[in-house]
């Protein structure tokens, strides 16, 4: 199957593609992959994107959108592939578009995980992360530490990222509203999306998007 995932942040899409790329045997490719395996192993497109990010501007898209037809174009995703992250603008999903009928490829479904907007800024914003580890974290309301601020694994002090912020968040769903939720349109035209509730246990959100496919 190929399969594009979206949704905004805090939806859980990176946990989710992880659950679903490995029932369904197909890689799970990512943007952040995508951009750290080029830049690692120094291809021309992981050259041009450091150049990029190191001028703290956005990558192009023809240098994303180059690196994901390489990445499709490999062994192991000849029968099949779930994508995150990409596309993440109408430029983009054309050119997947164009990429699938050269290749005389077909996408078989969009997932659009749902989030009400205030969910995701609690999910979000009430992150705190070891500052002694950061694979260390906790949520004030979901799974707060036992002492407040101060990590149960290592005893390090628990803080929120700038990222994390409310005001980011929101500035980020902003330029998701505007940027990446217009694919599902494009998408919906096609008659390839199904909305995926995204609330609940990592679990039952994997549930129905495997029925969802099921269905499709």
């Amino acid at each position: 199957m190929r399969i594009v995932l979206v949704g905004p942040p805090g939806a859980g899409k990176g946990t989710q593609a992880s659950f679903l790329a490995e029932n369904l045997s197909i890689p799970h490719i990512s943007t952040g992959d995508l951009f750290r395996a080029n830049i690692s192993q120094g291809t021309p497109l992981g050259q041009k994107a450091q150049e990029y990010m190191r001028a703290g501007q956005l990558v192009p898209d023809e240098v994303t959108i180059g690196m994901a037809k390489s990445r499709m174009e490999e062994p192991d995703a000849a029968g099949g592939f779930l994508l995150d992250g990409f596309p993440r603008n109408i430029a983009q999903a054309v050119a997947l578009d164009s990429f699938l009928d050269e290749t005389g490829q077909k996408l078989d479904a969009v997932l659009d995980l749902e989030v009400p907007e205030d969910e995701v800024v609690k999910r979000i914003a009430g992150r705190r992360i070891c500052r002694s580890d950061s694979s260390h974290v906790f949520h004030v309301e979901y799974s707060p530490p036992k002492k407040d601020g101060v990590c149960d694994v290592c005893g390090g002090e628990l803080y929120q990222r700038d990222d994390d912020r409310e005001e980011t968040v929101r500035k980020r769903l902003a330029v998701y509203h505007s940027e990446t939720e217009p694919i599902i349109d494009h998408y919906k035209v096609q008659g390839l999306v199904t909305t995926i509730s995204a609330l609940g246990e990592v679990g039952d959100v994997t549930a129905r998007a495997m029925a969802a496919l099921r269905r499709d």
